[in-house]
């Protein structure tokens, strides 16, 4: 019986001191810092991870901080910029908490803390963007300006024990009534320009064919008169040739000439008309060409043998 009572008051003074163990002790994490409160008021800051002692409730209390980096999205807000455009933005913020002290005593906890840089931001992005133009925000300089905001968030959230990592503009457009008329004035510029761009390219290629039509009357021309040359020597050393020839043995000249000129005029599907005595077929009644009841000469043998040129008309 006594044996069982006490076991009985060990196993109680065993739970009744692990009760107070856990009531007196916390635990810090890595991401974590703690601030010890006594009757409300902040006895320590803990920013070390480890295991702590401390007074059992309600005596001290322990509240713990978040050391990573926070998340704050920031609600779409209209803003007119310096060129008179009205715009809709949407920003995002990152920050931490750097000084737990000054944190729990400015603004307590994390949602009011969200509550009061919210503000912040929002002024700050106001007072940034209505100093600069829809271009600049949306193209040529839109870091040095996300990067201003930051610096004057900083500056207005050290107040607050909290560190400002970064703001981002997420969005920066018009609203959505006038997207509408600037998307047409832009697609009307653009046919614009490109109206213009085809009728100089059209003015260009004009301009190339004339030039290469100009070029090439020019290089035909000058090669048709080189032919023509080229041919009028060939022609008069043709007439030269056929000269000497002539000068050399007229009747067999003759002859030659009266055989290009049969050559030249009987084909096996064309039809003459002529007599058998004429001249043109001398050499046909006569091996030495002479015509029947006229003297030959020399002069004469010639003037009888017609140029191809001069040879009868052929009728189908």
């Amino acid at each position: 019986m006594n044996g069982s009572v006490l076991r009985i008051g060990l196993l109680a003074l065993v739970a009744i001191a692990a009760i107070v163990f856990y009531a007196a002790t916390f635990v810090v994490e890595q991401t974590r810092s703690a601030l010890v409160l006594r009757f409300g008021a902040v006895r320590s800051v803990v920013t070390e991870p480890g295991l702590y002692f401390k007074l059992p409730a309600p005596f001290e209390q322990v509240i713990l901080l978040d050391n990573r980096i926070l998340d704050l999205d920031l609600p779409a807000q209209e803003i007119i910029a310096s060129d008179q455009k009205r715009l809709v933005v949407d920003a995002f913020t990152r920050y931490r908490i750097s000084d737990p002290l000054r944190f729990y005593q400015a603004v307590n906890s994390v949602p009011r803390a969200n509550s009061q840089l919210t503000s912040i931001v929002n002024g700050q992005v106001r007072s940034v963007l209505a100093e600069a133009t829809f271009t600049s925000m949306v193209r040529t300089d839109r870091s040095r300006l996300m990067n201003r905001i930051r610096d004057d968030v900083n500056r207005e959230a050290a107040r607050f024990g909290m560190t400002v990592v970064d703001v981002r503009l997420r969005r920066v457009d018009l609203p959505q009534a006038n997207s509408q008329a600037v998307f047409q004035r832009m697609q009307t510029e653009r046919q614009r320009e490109a109206a213009e761009a085809r009728a100089l390219g059209a003015q260009q290629a004009q301009e190339i064919r004339a030039r290469a039509d100009r070029d090439s009357t020019v290089i035909v021309a000058e090669a048709q008169r080189r032919s023509d040359e080229v041919r009028g020597q060939g022609e008069g050393e043709r007439n030269r040739v056929f000269a000497e020839g002539f000068g050399k043995d007229p009747e067999f000249f003759a002859f030659y000439r009266s055989m290009q000129a049969y050559e030249a005029s009987i084909k096996p599907a064309d039809r003459m008309v002529l007599s058998p005595d004429s001249p043109f077929f001398r050499f046909f009644n006569s091996p030495d060409g002479k015509i029947a009841g006229q003297a030959p000469t020399a002069d004469a043998a010639p003037a009888q043998a017609p140029a191809p040129a001069q040879a009868p008309a052929a009728r189908p």
